[in-house]
């Protein structure tokens, strides 16, 4: 198990920034972390990579404690931070370097070269850091992450900024990385996750409100009831819809009928009958799926 998260509580004072969150990330796994503004997110990412200490709770990294003082551990983790602090008066190789000098790295040059090409940085490599444009810098800082070679990346909102080529080239490089690595990121982008992310987890004002698999949650895990769209071949009173065994309510839309039913049971047997029993012909039927943001939005306002 690569991350593993146990009763993580984080208090600034009086105000509870994480309560009691608890989950795992197994090795190999690229697990998207969603949350609106001020959920926790970047506060536990911090937990995990060391950079702050927990209230309470514990968080291992590879069976190994995590803390602010368990300096070895760091070997093992990769942090792109929200905020990509760079020393922008640098040369991209000239700051590579220094960042394998942190890690005492031994073959210092070949690495740096290795970074160089797995980022794309190859034209960039002897410009100043001030003179790139947002998306190289975020190739910089996701190079300095990678340049120790940890088991884990934490990338938090990795593409911040960038427009939709950029947003492009960061997402296949972070697919390609994951391949080998176990990654953790956090963003606000819905498609983004959707795209390249197996398992989603959703923070809410501290503590996780959902963990599962992209197409799970889409599915409807979280629904309380589920909504069926029909067209019929001829126009039929509401009133009539809604005296369906099930039905909550009916609204029509676009030509077509959107029933939603009072519980997850599935009702469209039920609709099936009423259309044989008032000799009504069903030219369409299907069940509406929420997209992701659709969830984000059910589980966080």
């Amino acid at each position: 198990m690569s991350i593993e998260i146990r009763n993580i509580t984080k208090c600034y004072g009086r105000q509870k920034a994480l309560d009691s969150v608890s989950f795992s990330i197994q090795k190999g796994e690229l697990a998207g972390f969603l949350g609106p503004n001020g959920a926790g997110k970047s506060t536990l990412m911090k937990i995990i990579t060391g950079y702050i200490q927990a209230s309470e709770g514990e968080v291992l990294v590879n069976d190994s404690l995590v803390s602010v003082t368990n300096v070895g551990i760091r070997k093992d983790i990769g942090y792109l931070p929200e905020h990509n602090p760079l020393y922008t008066e640098l040369y991209v190789k000239e700051y590579l370097e220094v960042t394998a000098g942190f890690y005492r790295l031994k073959n210092k040059k070949q690495r740096v070269a290795e970074m160089v090409e797995l980022t794309g940085l190859g034209d960039e490599q002897h410009k100043k850091i001030k003179a790139l444009s947002k998306g190289y810098r975020q190739r910089v800082g996701l190079a300095q992450a990678l340049i120790h070679d940890p088991s884990v990346l934490i990338l938090d909102e990795p593409t911040t900024g960038l427009d939709p080529n950029q947003l492009d080239e960061i997402r296949n490089l972070i697919k390609e990385i994951s391949r080998e690595k176990t990654v953790m990121l956090s963003t606000h982008i819905m498609q983004e996750v959707e795209a390249i992310c197996k398992r989603v987890l959703i923070i809410h004002n501290g503590k996780i409100v959902a963990d599962g698999g992209v197409k799970e949650l889409k599915g409807g895990s979280i629904k309380k009831n589920r909504e069926i769209i029909v067209e019929f071949d001829k126009n039929i009173d509401k009133r009539r819809l809604r005296g369906i065994k099930g039905v909550a309510s009916v609204n029509f839309e676009n030509g077509r009928w959107h029933i939603e039913s009072i519980s997850k049971a599935d009702i469209r047997p039920e609709i099936f009958r009423f259309a044989v029993d008032n000799n009504l012909i069903i030219l369409g039927m299907q069940e509406k799926q929420l997209s992701l943001e659709n969830v984000f939005q059910r589980l966080t306002r």
